[in-house]
């Protein structure tokens, strides 16, 4: 009996994980109209047949504006960061296609960003409460730091301003000027993580959300 419980929760998990991943939408008219910027779409949705059109992307005065679609990063490459520095800017929800949480925030140490391999390291915020640090390196995930944060600014149309800081041996991400992440960037610079916290920086944003960013700027 206790086997035949367990197996039934297993499916309920399962059921639920499913629900929970609901399917990239396409935005009409999408593509990447902000001069000068880059975008390249995950894997897993690309596996899918999905492309970096599939989302909207463009500047809106001095901000930018993303409607996606398939979770993406976003870059210039004339963005570019060495040495000690801070990288920030402010994300704004907008309207959400779906239901359950989603999130944006700030990459930095990208290299390779239009190949199959990209390097680099993102911290995004959530509306649920929820701050992430992960990365790609290789073709694959990598997890550096997540969970709830107090810094971070709950609800629908929440807004985040997010940095990343570069000083020394040390890299740290901030969420509405309260750190969410402090690393050793010796244990962030390691095989199968980062290259390097030199390089290109820019955004990155979950599926099927739209999203305000203003304020990108290098210091």
């Amino acid at each position: 009996m206790r086997v035949m419980k367990a197996s039934a929760l297993a499916i309920a998990l399962a059921v639920c994980t499913v629900a929970a991943q609901d399917a990239d939408k396409k935005i009409a008219g999408g593509g990447i109209t902000a001069k000068g910027w880059q975008g390249k779409i995950d894997a897993q949705s690309a596996a899918k047949g999905g492309t970096i059109n599939d989302s909207k992307f463009m500047s809106m005065g001095a901000d930018l504006h993303v409607q996606t679609g398939p979770a993406a990063v976003y870059w210039n490459p004339a963005n570019t960061a060495t040495g000690d520095y801070t990288v920030k800017a402010t994300f704004k929800e907008g309207k959400s296609t779906s239901d359950h949480p989603h999130a944006a925030g700030l990459f930095i140490g990208g290299k390779n960003l239009d190949s199959e391999t990209p390097n680099l390291v993102y911290c995004i915020a959530y509306g649920n409460g929820n701050a992430v640090v992960r990365g790609f390196s290789g073709g694959k995930v990598f997890q550096v730091n997540r969970g709830p944060n107090e810094a971070v600014n709950k609800g629908a149309n929440a807004t985040q301003e997010i940095a990343w800081v570069v000083k020394g041996d040390k890299v740290e991400c901030t969420v509405n000027g309260k750190p969410v992440a402090s690393l050793a960037k010796a244990d962030l610079i390691a095989p199968g993580k980062l290259e390097s916290t030199d390089g290109i920086y820019g955004i990155r944003v979950g599926h099927n959300i739209e999203m305000m960013i203003s304020g990108l700027m290098k210091q």
